[in-house]
């Protein structure tokens, strides 16, 4: 098995929506502010390339939207999901599997593009067979008021009318094959899905929005876009003891800066023991 990172470019979004009820004062420290009050963030992908398979778990913002709408997410570095993928020696064609977390814009808006013809909608990984799980499904398809306007219709309906859309819970044969065990949490939105992945002796967790940025891993630290905080809180408290005994490591989706860490007990609960550099650690 060989992983790679995916960055599909960089946004901003405001700091205390992204942290809750936690004063600025404490979260600047770790996700300084703009003179608008965001933080940078990322949409950071996990490629995982094992025997002739090749998964991309999320797939980022895209690039579909109107600038109006990308107006409110501040866009900014180098990075997409088509060239980091040719970085790596690879194309949308070799995708074999696409892994959704969760289906807010930001972690499937990458799935599906317009054609070359900009007047209708295909999906970017034409090969893959889409994973989500049918409770989730059910819920951003149906979504409540508070979440609605995360999941986008254009970047779900078209998944579901391709016929390559499977569910972890309704193809356990198949989702017995993906390289990883899921880690099913309630918090930010019904059912999202964590990959625990091993790798190299260890076991890597790939933390969505569960934990977003380095500067969330403190049980209180719970952004304000989640549905049932309280809920997080309890899930985060319990997944963070079990990183500490058994030693994973978490990679960040959306921190900006810091790719990947080790955490540690602390009188004050999990901390981030050390920050690491993905490729240098596992070089």
């Amino acid at each position: 098995m060989q992983l790679y990172l995916v960055e599909t470019g960089n946004f901003k979004l405001d700091g205390g929506a992204m942290f809750g009820v936690v004063p600025k004062t404490l979260w600047q420290r770790t996700n300084p502010s703009d003179n608008e009050n965001r933080i940078d963030l990322a949409a950071r992908c996990l490629l995982i390339e094992w025997g002739s398979r090749l998964l991309l778990v999320d797939t980022g913002l895209g690039d579909k939207q109107s600038e109006k709408f990308f107006a409110h997410y501040h866009r900014w570095g180098p990075h997409s999901l088509e060239g980091s993928l040719r970085a790596h020696g690879f194309s949308c064609d070799d995708i074999t599997d696409v892994f959704f977390t969760h289906l807010h814009f930001d972690h499937v808006g990458g799935s599906v593009k317009w054609n070359s013809n900009k007047d209708k909608l295909e999906l970017t990984f034409k090969n893959a067979r889409y994973w989500s799980n049918s409770a989730h499904w059910q819920w951003a398809t149906h979504p409540n008021p508070r979440e609605k306007a995360s999941f986008l219709t254009e970047n779900i309906l078209p998944i579901q009318e391709s016929g390559q859309l499977y569910f972890t819970d309704e193809h356990p044969e198949l989702a017995a094959e993906l390289p990883f065990e899921i880690l099913y949490v309630d918090g930010h939105t019904e059912k999202q899905m964590l990959p625990l992945v091993p790798y190299k002796g260890r076991t890597l967790a790939y933390v969505a929005d569960l934990i977003a940025t380095a500067g969330h891993v403190p049980v209180p630290y719970v952004m304000g876009y989640d549905t049932r905080p309280l809920i997080t809180m309890t899930e985060k408290a319990s997944f963070l003891d079990r990183a500490v005994a058994d030693n994973y490591l978490l990679l960040f989706e959306h921190d900006a800066y810091n790719q990947l860490a080790s955490v540690r007990a602390t009188e004050n609960g999990v901390r981030i023991d050390q920050i690491l550099d993905f490729n240098s650690f596992f070089s």
